[in-house]
Formats: structure tokens, C-alpha cells, sequence
């Protein structure tokens, strides 16, 4: 069927107390709001069933979550660093690899632009207050749903949002510090962190440091679903 929607794979959140993996309906509403079906992944990272998911998803949504482990970018652990899940990292390192090698479209959210970059051979402040200190609010409060700072756009993504200043919510504590030979900045907070990269010479390789997901109501989060469900149609 021509008109049949895309299938999506989202990398799920882990919870440690309740060892569960669950999923933030705003990255399913995202989806779903731009056309396609979500469907939430296991965390495995055998060849045999993430090679099924490569060839049956049509994209791939990397969320947030848990730090990235420092031990991905040759860096001991500092003491500001948080929670990790090593069964996720090993899988988002299967899945990008595998994804990127058969062009599929990528979209990264928070922890997702930092484990691209990670993936790709970057390395990660592993705590912003301590390691890159700023004035700006990187880690707002509630609600998440009202810009924390707004980012200066370049590139790739200001040709997609029509704007060279969005208004951004920010809920992090680590961000890119050495950003991946594969990728390029196209967002850049005032401060001078890295908001949103994206691979050139891929079909559809994009990731931003915030979260469009607890937003939908805003244009730039619904304008970020629909560009990435439109590549993942083209699959």
C-alpha cells in the first residue's frame, strides 16, 4: 500500500528501581501525530533480531534517559556523573552503527544527540555545572512545556524550522563537549553548547538537545516529528 504509514522503533527508557522499561507518551504522540506508528524496541543487541529491526523499522527515535557511560569515550567516571544502563548503551551502539550503515533515518532527543555523538566517536561533558560553567538554564524546572533559552540555528536546521532563533526547553546535565568528525553543529545555545547536530551525508541523520516531545503544541517540535516521519516514508 502506497499510503501506508511508517513504522518507527523508540529506543524505550529503563527504570532501574522497578527493572522495567517503559516509554514518555510524548515521543509516541510525536509520532503519531506526524503520521506514523510508534512501537517501543527491547533492549537487546543481538545481530539476529536488531538485523529484523533494521530491516523492518523505517526509522529509528533515540530517547532520553540515563547518562551516557564515560567508559564509550575513554574517560574514567567522574563523581558528577549520574545513572547509566549499559544493556541501552550496547544496543543504541548496534542500532546506530547498523541504522546508519543502511541510510534509515535517525531523529536524537537529549540523551540521543549525546549517545550519537558518543557513537560516532564524540565525547560528552559528563556534568555542565561543574565542567562548563554557565550562566544559562540548561536544567529548567517544571513545567517542561515553556522555553528554558533559545538557540541560534544554522545550516540544516534552520532551512527546516524557516527561523535562525528558536525558543528551546532544556532538561540536561550533560552535553557535547568533542563533537564526532561525522556530524555538524546546527544549533548552538548562547553560552556556545552544542543544541543540534546532524550527519551530512546521511538521508535523514538529525538530533537536538531538547525535548520537542514534551512540547508537541509548539511548531518547531510538531515541524522536527514531521521531518523526520516524512524521511522515514521515503524508506
Amino acid at each position: 500500500m502506497e499510503n501506508k504509514p511508517p513504522i518507527i522503533g523508540i529506543v524505550p527508557l529503563w527504570d532501574s528501581e522497578k527493572d522495567s522499561l517503559w516509554m514518555h507518551p510524548g515521543y509516541m504522540d510525536g509520532i503519531a501525530q506526524a503520521g506514523a506508528l510508534p512501537v517501543m524496541m527491547p533492549l537487546c543487541s543481538g545481530a539476529d533480531l536488531m538485523g529484523i529491526a533494521i530491516e523492518r523499522f523505517d526509522g529509528f527515535l533515540l530517547t532520553g534517559g540515563q547518562d551516557v557511560s564515560p567508559a564509550m569515550y575513554g574517560e574514567p567516571f567522574r563523581e558528577e556523573c549520574g545513572e547509566i544502563c549499559e544493556s541501552r548503551d550496547a544496543m543504541e551502539t548496534f542500532l546506530v552503527r547498523a541504522a546508519i550503515s543502511a541510510d534509515k533515518p535517525i531523529f536524537g532527543i537529549c540523551r540521543g544527540i549525546q549517545f550519537l555523538n558518543v557513537a560516532l566517536g564524540g565525547a560528552l561533558y559528563q556534568d555542565i555545572p561543574t565542567e562548563f560553567r554557565s550562566g544559562l538554564q540548561h536544567s529548567q524546572k517544571p513545567p517542561y512545556d515553556t522555553p528554558a533559552h533559545s538557540v541560534e540555528t544554522t545550516g540544516f536546521l534552520r532551512r527546516l524550522l524557516g527561523a535562525d532563533m528558536v525558543d528551546v526547553n532544556s532538561s540536561h546535565h550533560q552535553g557535547i563537549k568533542t563533537l564526532s568528525s561525522e556530524l555538524e553543529p546546527c544549533a548552538m545555545a548562547p553560552d556556545g553548547l552544542i543544541e543540534a547536530v546532524h550527519m551530512p551525508d546521511a538521508r535523514f541523520v538529525l538530533a537536538v538537545q531538547w525535548h520537542p516531545e514534551l512540547a508537541n503544541q509548539w511548531e518547531s517540535s510538531r515541524t522536527l516529528f514531521s521531518a523526520f516521519v516524512e524521511a522515514c516514508r521515503k524508506s
